[in-house]
């Protein structure tokens, strides 16, 4: 079995969305001082791999407890969009085998940026046409391999379209290493309480 880990480096300098740095990691305790060691974590629920719930952008939207965490577990399909320059659309997607129920992840060039590079407001993004043409596949969850899955929308379609329908959604991959095809995806979010996101780790299983 061959496991392979798309989950973005959780470090004080990785990429934070639009540059705002939420990341801290403080050593409150060392081996030289009190014979262990324990650190302190401040972690935004947006911060690198994470699932976005409906509360995030909807006013009565789930919160994200509320979720099965099935959505983000099972039969999974990687796409190689590294061809697309801006955004995702339908027609992009419609020459790829999408099969129903499956988690669909989308590889792009937004992979190949450093995980602590600043903040790119140029990443390449699902449009609300690839959104709808996703929810016609009838799959279960799609996730990105960037820290949005849109980005200039000011009604926020894609989100909004894809939570409507009961999608899953995943941001911040890290897919630069990951050829296209067919795996199992076991994306394990934190058991929070509340929130409206939740940091996870995202591995891919052949």
């Amino acid at each position: 079995m061959n496991s392979i880990d798309i989950s973005w480096p959780i470090t004080p300098d990785m990429t934070a969305y639009k540059n705002k740095k939420r990341v801290q990691i403080e050593q409150i305790k060392t081996m030289e001082h009190d014979q262990v060691r324990e650190t302190v974590l401040h972690l935004g629920s947006h911060a690198g791999t994470h699932v976005d719930a409906p509360a995030h952008f909807m006013h009565n939207g789930d919160l994200y407890d509320v979720l099965s965490i099935s959505l983000f577990i099972g039969q999974c399909v990687v796409l190689d969009l590294m061809h697309i320059q801006d955004h995702i659309t339908a027609q992009d997607l419609q020459s790829y085998t999408i099969p129903e129920k499956s988690i669909v992840l989308l590889k792009t060039s937004n992979s190949f940026l450093s995980a602590t590079a600043p903040f790119n407001d140029l990443f390449v993004y699902l449009d609300a046409s690839g959104a709808d043409y996703l929810i016609k596949k009838h799959i279960k969850s799609v996730g990105i391999d960037y820290l949005g899955i849109e980005r200039n929308q000011p009604n926020h379609e894609t989100h909004i379209t894809l939570m409507q329908h009961g999608i899953g959604i995943i941001e911040g991959l890290r897919l630069q290493h990951v050829t296209a095809g067919a795996y199992m995806l076991y994306c394990l979010p934190l058991a929070m309480v509340g929130t409206e996101a939740s940091p996870a780790r995202a591995i891919l299983v052949q």
